[in-house]
């Protein structure tokens, strides 16, 4: 972690740099037992130490705060890092949109800079010096490089996007000037998002029409992104944990045979491969929804909490020069 913010470098290659924001330091969370950290009080917004959201009802003047913060902290880890022992001048602007499920993309060398964030859920740049910033409260985020173009991209993919095929879309826009490269940040695990059948009918559906998966991975699709809540209850037990702390359970935290659990990373990482991109980092071990150092809307939700913040996964290229 960063000394100052809790931000993680998870990659670095070339003159690009992948960090992982957080809601709090690891220090600053008590496990109770041994999946399941301490979870915010019912009741309360759960804003943490580094909401980035301007969303989420935060004091708006924090949250600008924070991502000031955030690019300082940026700058100051991309010079510390540089490959090769060079000097690097760090990164100019960070770019946010404002986030909308679908798979509209934000080219930022096409756009003039504003003060009110374009809507999308994908950015695209080649430029020098910018950092693309998603941010996620479970929903996947995925970032992308192309090292013989330098373009970089950054991608949130919630089940709609996975279903409206953001992820080929933002591939499209690198052509065929070399490999891409795609590392995806933290999000809710299987275990813990649980859904009606109809969300799995809808991705499936749309996995099919829009060609998002190898013809074998359509083929498997239940087997390798779905499992039954009924049959899956009796061993999760951050699932048992967490019912017992809902007073008046939503919809989502009820188990029945109605309800499946998706893996919407696993989904993603496939349809990366499938559009040709090549998967440098699985998802990783954390979850968004049972690990209290991140951010959670599902969490929210079933804890009946008014609000709560957002992290980022952000993609940086800086130009370095020689010492």
């Amino acid at each position: 972690m960063n000394d100052k913010l809790p931000m993680t470098l998870i990659a670095q290659i070339d003159d690009v740099a992948v960090f992982q924001t957080a809601a709090f330091f690891a220090d600053d969370i008590v496990a109770t037992d041994a999946n399941l950290n301490v979870i915010p009080s019912a009741n309360q917004p759960s804003y943490g130490e580094l909401n980035l959201g301007l969303h989420v009802n935060d004091n708006a003047a924090v949250v600008l705060g924070n991502r000031m913060r955030l690019l300082a902290a940026i700058n100051e880890q991309v010079v510390n890092v540089s490959p090769d022992n060079k000097q690097c001048s760090g990164i100019k602007h960070l770019h946010w949109v404002n986030q909308i499920h679908g798979k509209q993309i934000h080219d930022i060398d096409a756009t003039a800079l504003s003060m009110q964030p374009l809507a999308a859920d994908a950015m695209v740049s080649q430029q020098d010096d910018v950092g693309l910033a998603i941010m996620t409260a479970d929903c996947v985020p995925i970032v992308l490089y192309q090292p013989a173009t330098g373009k970089i991209a950054a991608i949130h993919a919630g089940w709609q996007g996975l279903a409206c095929g953001v992820i080929q879309a933002t591939a499209e826009r690198f052509g065929s000037g070399g490999k891409v490269m795609a590392w995806i940040g933290v999000c809710i695990s299987q275990n813990n998002y649980e859904v009606g059948c109809d969300v799995r009918d809808k991705l499936r559906k749309g996995c099919l029409e829009n060609q998002l998966l190898t013809t074998a991975d359509m083929a498997k699709f239940n087997q390798r992104y779905v499992i039954n809540s009924a049959d899956d209850i009796n061993i999760n037990s951050n699932a048992r944990y967490l019912h017992k702390t809902v007073a008046k359970p939503s919809n989502c935290a009820t188990v029945g045979a109605d309800k499946v659990k998706i893996d919407l990373s696993r989904l993603a990482a496939d349809q990366l491969v499938s559009a040709g991109i090549l998967v440098e980092s699985q998802p990783s071990n954390a979850c968004s929804y049972s690990d209290s150092r991140y951010y959670s809307y599902r969490r929210q939700t079933h804890l009946q909490q008014p609000a709560t913040g957002r992290m980022a996964l952000v993609i940086v290229r800086s130009i370095a020069s020689p010492k």
